[in-house]
């Protein structure tokens, strides 16, 4: 069957699938398409155990995952030397027969089912290695007879108790069993057969776990935990190749529509009109929004109506003519019925829900990159809807349609690794490109932009990106002050393009500015950056009254920038600058119209290149990572009180990390409950201080009675008192102060994480205070290599 074309794949239906293509059911196209790339997923798991249990020695571990799952009504266990098989023999691993070979090596493979069956989730496998009466073996302590949970998970899952476990010491040699002691049926002793305390304790743990079939969510949790692959130890630093194996998934698709109930209708001019599948699903998606504002705004409307009629039949568009008349209140009352029973579950019904989404994540979720596992980022495909977009967009409103797998490009080592697509579909292409670090990709049919699955941001790849850019701008320090030197010499350049261009990159370094894109006119909301802005934009007075650094003084030379930077989030500064800068403004807006361009001789690709002469891998984008780091260290030096305690400590970083975020235009409205918290907190200050005030008063009431044990308690109730109201006044402070500022964009994409490890190691404040959890496996590289003594 002929592939199908990006023209052709416009003309699919807006929302519904495409007719089920037929696919060559010979083993080449079903076998090689799929199976290979699940093949390549549990064999990398097996050699990674098999490795590890080599270097452990231990033989038991290495072929524990080959393990068969116990049927309900097995069998009467054979005996072999009075045990049975499922008991260790002395001198033997945990699981194998008296001859030291695992049994599991007597299973034949040779069939793809077998393979599967091999590749076991720790909780099917801990099933798999309970005895023949049903209850669960119990764990050794011995090195050798450690459980596939403790191999896999290195580390402990309490987010505050960021420790390695302790390694369980070697078994030693198998020796005679005295008659005073007699082996259990788990391989422990028992003194003149009685039970010791621990034996109990163990005994009544092992009957728990046996009448409840559910984990215990730390050991849960410790079973699911990834481990951490330690890239910036190696070597391998090819900045072409990203990758030499990679297999994966592909992504899942949003699920098909379901038609409303029959009693819920729609209306136009008062009359019940019926709606085909097409044009109902989209009517929907309106219906989910009448009490937004954006249903408010023209262009949004009228994107819309647009979009439906193209889905509607030509009955339907002969009825349906303007939206005024329509009335979709039915659907959405409904819709809100639906999301109050959704709401309203019950706790089983929530956890069955997030069990299944968790046993697709555990299956979409992860792919295999040169035999480590790594987590995928944004494994679900954004279903139909509405587009919105950020501030005026000229084509909110308009409708995004359902990507279908013909619409997909999958990325993969080798066709032999290619994910299996959707039962009666396929994919558009299959890539084997090994210099790109997407896994799919599919064209937004509203911007006509390349949507991407990419890797987790803790991923390999993501880290080294992240690297890079740190370690460049690190580069830029110290070359700063020759680059400053040349942009103020050119300055008083006899070529316009000069002058504008360096006057462009005194603001970019000064105010660390975005550089601004050319934009195609009517296609994107009017955002600019520094290369982008218009006359309108700025203001110019040779000396104005301002503000800066809390006070307000006379200042010559002040530019006032006005103008919609990214996601239409208002940019306002007032600042003096450099006279020569100022000067060279003023001759730039000479005989221009307000909606002319202000460096009309500069664009961002003639200034990048620019910047790359100066020094290599230089972009406008490095000087604005160089200025949030370079000013959160600075920060922190100044500020920082080495007496403080860790929530004094929290409140200076986050006031450091907020210096970056106005620097950045880092900015958010206010939380919609922030009044409502605000008084809470106060609420709790009022609270804590009548405390104080009580304990004081008895506290030195004890002191005239003479009653030194009170006393003391007292005042050590008094002390816990103090610090307690000390903390809820740092945190209402800092929840004042972050009212509109938004800490986390330049926290996570702007401050080199380096510069907050050292810190956090040098004045003793827990990391999971500045990053959490998430965050630290994002930056696991810097939280390993940066010591107390670390600069930016």
């Amino acid at each position: 069957m002929t592939e199908i074309k990006k023209e052709d794949s416009a003309e699919l239906s807006l929302v519904r699938p495409p007719p089920p293509v037929k696919v060559d059911p010979s083993p080449s196209s079903v076998k090689r398409e799929g199976e290979a790339a699940e093949a390549l997923l549990l064999l990398s798991h097996e050699d990674k155990k098999k490795k590890k249990a080599q270097q452990n020695g231990d033989d038991g571990a290495a072929t524990s995952s080959k393990k068969v799952k116990t049927e309900a009504k097995p069998e009467p266990p054979e005996k072999s030397n009075g045990k049975t098989k499922s008991e260790p023999v002395a001198g033997t691993s945990n699981g194998s027969s008296s001859n030291g070979k695992s049994a599991t090596k007597k299973k034949k493979a040779g069939s793809s089912d077998d393979d599967h069956s091999d590749y076991e989730e720790p909780a099917k496998r801990k099933k798999a290695d309970t005895s023949s009466n049903g209850k669960s073996v119990s764990k050794k302590k011995t090195r050798d007879a450690s459980s596939d949970e403790d191999e896999d998970s290195n580390y402990s899952d309490d987010e505050d108790d960021y420790k390695p476990k302790k390694k369980a010491k070697k078994a030693s040699p198998a020796k005679p069993v005295a008659t005073a002691k007699k082996a259990d049926k788990n391989g422990t002793a028992k003194k003149n057969g009685k039970d010791t305390k621990s034996d109990v304790k163990k005994k009544a743990g092992k009957d728990a776990a046996a009448a409840s079939p559910t984990k215990s969510p730390r050991k849960k949790k410790a079973e699911e935990e990834v481990e951490v692959w330690r890239w910036w130890e190696e070597n391998d630093r090819n900045d072409d190749i990203k990758w030499k194996t990679l297999a994966h998934k592909g992504p899942i698709f949003a699920p098909d529509y379901e038609p409303l109930p029959k009693g819920i209708k729609f209306k136009y001019d008062g009359k019940t009109i019926p709606l085909s599948q097409d044009a109902e699903e989209v009517a929907t998606f309106y219906a989910k929004m009448l009490d937004h504002e954006y249903v408010t705004k023209k262009a949004f409307n009228d994107n819309f109506m647009r979009d439906w009629r193209k889905v509607m039949t030509a009955e339907e568009k002969a009825i349906i003519t303007d939206l005024k008349k329509c009335d979709f209140t039915v659907m959405a009352e409904y819709f809100k019925e639906q999301t109050e029973i959704r709401k309203n579950r019950s706790k089983e019904e929530k956890n069955k829900l997030k069990e299944a989404n968790e046993a697709l994540a555990k299956e979409y979720g992860v792919c295999m990159i040169d035999g480590h596992k790594e987590k995928v980022g944004n494994f679900r495909i954004e279903p139909p809807g509405l587009f919105r977009g950020r501030g005026e967009h000229p084509k909110m409103g308009s409708l995004k349609h359902r990507v279908h797998p013909e619409n997909v490009i999958i990325n993969c080592s080798s066709r032999d690794a290619a994910p299996r697509p959707p039962a009666g579909h396929k994919w558009k292409e299959v890539r084997h490109d090994n210099k790109v670090t997407w896994l799919a990709c599919w064209t937004d049919n509203i911007l006509g932009s390349v949507k991407y699955v990419m890797l987790n941001p803790s991923s390999k790849l993501k880290g080294q990106k992240d690297m890079q850019k740190y370690e460049v701008a690190r580069k830029l320090k110290k070359k700063i002050g020759t680059i400053r030197d040349t942009y103020k010499a050119d300055m008083k350049s006899k070529e316009m393009r000069i002058r504008q261009r360096a006057v462009a990159l005194y603001f970019i370094d000064k105010l660390a500015l975005r550089a601004g894109n050319e934009k195609e006119e009517g296609e994107t909301a009017d955002t600019v950056g520094c290369c982008s802005l218009r006359v309108e934009h700025i203001a110019l007075d040779d000396e104005k009254e301002i503000v800066v650094d809390g006070k307000r003084e006379k200042h010559k030379y002040v530019v006032t920038f006005d103008f919609p930077g990214k996601d239409s989030i208002r940019y306002f500064n007032e600042v003096p600058v450099d006279k020569r800068a100022y000067k060279n403004l003023k001759l730039f807006v000479q005989k221009k119209n307000k909606d002319d361009d202000l460096f009309d001789r500069l664009n961002t690709t003639v200034l990048n290149k620019h910047l790359g002469d100066l020094m290599e891998g230089l972009t406008a984008k490095v000087f604005r990572t160089y200025n949030a780091s370079f000013t959160l260290q600075d920060q922190l030096d100044k500020m920082t009180n080495p007496k403080d305690s860790v929530h004094d400590l929290m409140l200076t970083y986050n006031r450091a990390n907020r210096a970056v975020a106005i620097l950045c235009n880092h900015q958010r409205s206010a939380p919609k409950t922030f009044d409502k918290q605000m008084e809470n907190a106060k609420e709790k200050i009022a609270a804590a201080e009548l405390k104080v005030k009580t304990l004081k008063a008895e506290a030195k009431a004890a002191k005239k009675d003479k009653d030194p044990k009170k006393a003391e308690a007292l005042q050590s109730k008094l002390n816990k008192a103090k610090e307690a109201l000390h903390k809820l006044e740092i945190t209402a402070t800092d929840k004042e102060e972050n009212k509109t500022i938004a800490l986390g964009t330049s926290k996570l994409n702007y401050l080199d994480p380096r510069i907050s490890v050292a810190w956090c190691k040098k004045y003793k404040v827990p990391i999971e205070k500045v990053y959490n959890k998430t965050q630290r496996s994002k930056f696991n590289w810097a939280i390993d290599m940066a010591g107390p003594e670390f600069v930016f």
